[in-house]
C-alpha cells in the first residue's frame, strides 16, 4: 500500500476541476442503450468510470475514446445477449447498481456481476427485491444481499415496485435508466426517505439529454417510467463538485488564495452546496457562476455549526476536515448511508481525526467534531477509500509532518490529485523505505 509523507504546506494558484464521475457513469450507461452513435465530451476516465465503460462494452456497445481523451464515442444497443464473462465492477457501487438493472434487459441466460473486496460488502438487496417485483430473477450468490450478483436475463416485465430509499439512490438511478425498456410501464415507489436526491436528479437530467423524460412527484418518492427509447446525443460532462469540494477545503485549510476553474453550475449537483457550507463556516469563498470559478482564501479559524448532509454524503469527509479549524463544535447528521460506502466513513473518520488530536463523538448517522488547539502529527489510514485519502492528505497539510496510507486509491475518481496538489504548493512525497 502506497503511503505519502505530507508536510505543512501553503497552497496558492488555480486548478481546473476534473469532470464529474457521477455524470460520466450515467452518460456512458444511457448512451450504451441508445440507438446510433453518441458523443460524450470531457468524460472522466478513472478506475470507477472505466469499470462502467467496460461493462457497457460487454453488453454490446461499441466504445471508442479519442486519442486526446476529451471525447468518447458510444454506439449503443438495447437488445443484447449476456456478456461472455463475469462483469467486474471493480470498486464502483454506481457501476454494479446500474449494471444489475441493465442486466435484466439481456435476451437470455444469466449475467454475473462482482467487484473488489470492498464492493463485495456493499448492500444490493433493495435492488434485488425491486427487480423481483418487476419480473426479473436476481440473487446474491452468497444469499446475504451482497455481490456477487446473478441476474436471470429475459427482459424486465414492468409493473409496480416498492424500494427502500434510505440506503442508496443508486438503486433508483439504475431502475430509471434500464426501466424505459421494460415490457410495460413501471410505477416505482420509494419507501421511507430518499437519500442523495441530487444524484437522482442527475440521472433524470442525463436521461432527458438522450430524449427520455420520467414523470415524478414533487417529493421524488414516486416515478412513472413510460416505455421509451433513448436517442443518440452529445453529452457534455460537467465538472465534479464532489472533487471541487476537496480542493476548496484545501484552500481554506492550507491556502493563501486558491481558484478552482472549469466548474458547471447548470446541471444538478448536490455537492455544489459546499460553497454555502463553507460560507456558513466563515470561509472567504466566492463563486462566479457565469465563469464557472470559485475563489477561496485561507482562514485562520472557522466557525462550527450543524450540517445535515443526507443529500450530499460525499461531503462528509470534506466538512469533517473543515471542522479541524473550527472554534466551536461541528455536528454532521443525516449520513447513516455513508457507513455503506466504499468503507464505513463515519467510523473511519472518527478514528483518524482522533489521531490528529480532535475529540470526536460518533453516532449512527453522523459525528460531532471538536477541533484541538493544535493538530498532532499522525500516521493516518485511508482504508483504501479515495475520498478519505484525499481528505486526510489535505488535513495533514496543517501538521508538521504526517503520513497518509492509501495513495493508490485516488485513481478511482481523481488520478491527478497528487500532481494537482503539488502544483499548488503542497509538500507531498512518496514514503521511502527509511521513513
Amino acid at each position: 500500500m502506497a503511503s505519502m509523507v505530507v508536510r505543512r504546506s501553503k497552497l496558492a494558484g488555480s486548478v481546473r476541476c476534473p469532470s464529474s464521475k457521477s455524470y460520466t457513469h450515467r452518460a456512458l450507461a444511457v448512451a450504451s442503450l441508445a440507438s446510433g452513435q453518441s458523443t460524450i465530451i470531457n468524460a472522466l476516465l478513472a478506475r470507477d468510470t472505466l469499470a462502467t465503460l467496460a461493462c457497457c462494452k460487454a453488453f454490446g456497445a461499441e466504445v471508442e475514446s479519442r486519442r486526446d481523451g476529451r471525447a468518447v464515442q458510444v454506439r449503443g444497443r438495447h437488445n443484447f445477449e449476456p456478456p461472455d464473462n463475469v462483469l467486474n465492477c471493480e470498486n464502483s457501487g454506481t457501476t454494479i447498481r446500474i449494471m444489475t438493472a441493465m442486466a435484466g434487459l439481456a435476451s437470455k441466460g444469466y449475467v454475473v456481476l462482482t467487484g473488489d473486496e470492498s464492493l463485495r460488502r456493499r448492500p444490493m438487496q433493495p435492488m434485488l427485491d425491486a427487480l423481483s417485483q418487476l419480473g426479473v430473477e436476481a440473487h446474491s450468490a452468497r444469499k446475504n444481499g451482497t455481490p456477487p450478483i446473478i441476474v436471470k436475463a429475459g427482459g424486465i416485465k414492468g409493473g409496480t415496485a416498492i424500494i427502500d430509499g434510505s440506503i442508496s439512490s443508486q438503486f433508483i438511478s439504475g431502475l430509471l435508466i434500464a426501466g424505459v425498456y421494460a415490457n410495460t410501464e413501471i410505477l416505482l415507489k420509494i419507501k421511507g426517505d430518499l437519500v442523495s436526491k441530487p444524484y437522482v436528479r442527475a440521472t433524470l437530467a442525463t436521461m432527458q439529454n438522450f430524449g427520455v423524460r420520467v414523470d415524478h412527484d414533487e417529493n421524488m418518492l414516486e416515478y412513472r417510467i413510460h416505455n421509451a427509447e433513448y436517442s443518440a446525443a452529445r453529452f457534455d460532462v460537467p465538472s465534479d463538485f464532489s472533487t471541487a469540494a476537496l480542493i476548496l477545503a484545501a484552500g481554506a485549510l492550507a491556502g493563501d488564495k486558491l481558484k478552482v476553474r472549469g466548474l458547471n453550475f447548470n446541471l444538478p449537483q448536490g455537492d455544489s452546496q459546499i460553497v454555502d457550507i463553507m460560507s456558513a463556516m466563515g470561509c472567504g469563498v466566492k463563486a462566479d457562476r457565469q465563469k464557472g470559478e470559485v475563489v477561496v482564501h485561507g482562514a485562520e479559524s472557522l466557525v462550527g455549526g450543524e450540517f445535515n448532509l443526507g443529500d450530499t454524503p460525499d461531503l462528509l469527509p470534506v466538512v469533517s476536515i473543515l471542522a479541524l479549524k473550527a472554534s466551536s463544535p461541528v455536528r454532521i447528521t443525516g449520513v447513516a448511508h455513508a457507513r455503506v460506502k466504499e468503507t464505513d466513513r463515519i467510523a473511519n473518520i472518527a478514528v483518524e481525526l482522533t489521531k490528529l488530536g480532535a475529540r470526536v463523538e460518533e453516532f449512527q448517522d453522523g459525528l460531532v467534531i471538536n477541533a484541538p488547539k493544535k493538530l498532532k502529527n499522525a500516521s493516518l489510514e485511508a482504508y483504501e477509500d479515495h475520498r478519505l485519502f484525499m481528505a486526510f492528505a489535505i488535513a495533514a497539510m496543517m501538521t508538521e509532518k504526517s503520513v497518509v496510507a492509501g495513495a493508490e486509491s485516488v485513481d478511482v475518481s481523481y488520478p491527478n490529485f497528487v500532481q494537482d496538489m503539488k502544483s499548488l504548493g503542497a509538500r507531498l512525497s512518496p514514503m521511502s523505505s527509511r521513513e
